[in-house]
């Protein structure tokens, strides 16, 4: 039970804290934002200016604070810790969620378990290229981890890896969900596409029929573009005419652009990628390392098959079957040619994986359940101050520790 200056129990607020403002992470908490102001909770997301995030949460319902913060730890984090500490005081918040490892360790210092918070690592800080040193990261994670009410993770492969780690949490896993609406196939697919095509500036003079590949994701060594960009060649020596275009911008953008071999264009970010999926005959992601990443739930949900790289629980959320025609190793150029060569050379496979994909994310994949199931993760730790009818019955299923 809350303490008496904190309950409300017709409307309580939750603190949403986020170093990332832009790609899956503001996506997750746009989602939540979205879903939980139906439900009649108060949301405020406090993340640095810039990026998608302030303009899609507060879109969604929610109310926006600015809270400037870096990448990484260092120098700078204990005033980020202060401004944070005072931004909770003013905000008065039921419950503080984090995302992302600095987020998460910031907040949690702030806060020191007064008040009950979860943590959402979206991938862990200590794995991955392109992050964190790992030693430190890893001792943050381990130290923080006693602020958390619970850690949340988005695959059972995340919470293994941070337990196998030592992180001594209360774990909570809930996997990510996709607003079907907005991810839906296209009417007519063959008519939309070719029209699609054309109306995608980036494609160019493509033929309509020419097969196309697309990923999207930051252009950054977490995604591993590159590793695609090395398979290509043998994509293209196989498939004639086949495109491939990354959707996405970042720190990497330079060096991509100068390993790119031909038949390889750059899209640059993209507001929304749901055309992008649905102009596509395949979706590859090559992540060296991730959390669980929203692209390739999307392009499903969109009824397109798609090549991932066995990191973060990718092959959690393939549709059954499926995982021989579409996991790989990270990091494995040739491996990632056999697959995509051998889905653009197959189109009645590629159909079939392509509708059970879709019915996959239909039945188990609705950002609704997950935000409910998000919600039924409140109350565990609010009690009477979220209302039990805000809680859909079959979502707390989908919460596991």
């Amino acid at each position: 039970m809350l303490p008496q200056d904190l309950q409300c129990p017709e409307r309580p607020t939750v603190l949403h804290v986020s170093r990332p403002v832009d790609g899956g992470v503001a996506r997750v908490v746009t989602d939540l934002v979205r879903c939980h102001a139906a439900a009649g909770v108060r949301s405020v997301v406090a993340a640095p200016p810039g990026g998608t995030l302030h303009r899609d949460a507060a879109a969604a319902g929610a109310d926006v604070v600015p809270w400037p913060a870096r990448p990484s730890p260092g120098p700078a984090l204990a005033v980020e810790t202060g401004r944070l500490a005072r931004l909770i005081r003013r905000v008065g918040p039921h419950l503080v969620h984090t995302h992302g490892g600095r987020a998460g360790f910031a907040a949690r210092l702030a806060v020191r378990g007064r008040i009950p918070t979860v943590h959402q690592p979206h991938s862990w800080p200590f794995e991955g290229p392109g992050g964190t040193p790992a030693r430190p990261a890893l001792g943050w994670e381990r130290y923080a981890a006693r602020w958390a009410d619970r850690v949340l993770c988005a695959s059972g492969a995340e919470r293994l890896r941070g337990s196998e780690a030592g992180v001594p949490a209360r774990w909570a896993v809930i996997p990510h969900g996709v607003d079907l609406d907005r991810c839906a196939p296209a009417y007519r697919e063959d008519a939309v596409r070719r029209a699609l095509r054309r109306d995608l500036p980036a494609l160019g003079d493509l033929p309509p029929d020419a097969p196309l590949v697309v990923c999207v994701g930051r252009l950054c060594p977490r995604k591993g573009q590159l590793s695609l960009l090395r398979a290509w060649p043998a994509v293209a020596a196989a498939v004639p005419g086949a495109r491939l275009v990354l959707v996405g911008d970042g720190p990497d953008r330079e060096l991509l652009h100068a390993a790119a071999p031909p038949g390889v264009r750059f899209a640059g970010a993209a507001r929304d990628a749901v055309p992008w999926y649905r102009a596509a005959d395949l979706v590859v992601l090559p992540s060296r390392g991730e959390g669980r990443a929203l692209a390739p739930l999307e392009a499903m949900a969109c009824g397109r098959p798609v090549v991932v790289t066995d990191v973060g629980g990718a092959g959690e959320c393939l549709p059954p079957g499926a995982a021989p025609h579409c996991l790989v190793p990270p990091t494995d150029p040739a491996a990632l040619a056999r697959a995509v060569c051998g889905l653009l050379t197959r189109p009645g496979l590629r159909a079939t994986l392509g509708h059970r994909a879709l019915e996959h994310m239909r039945a188990a994949y609705d950002v609704r359940d997950t935000a409910a199931a998000v919600l039924g993760l409140y109350r565990e730790l609010l009690g009477a101050a979220v209302p039990e009818s805000a809680v859909r019955p079959e979502s707390r299923e989908r919460v596991g520790r």
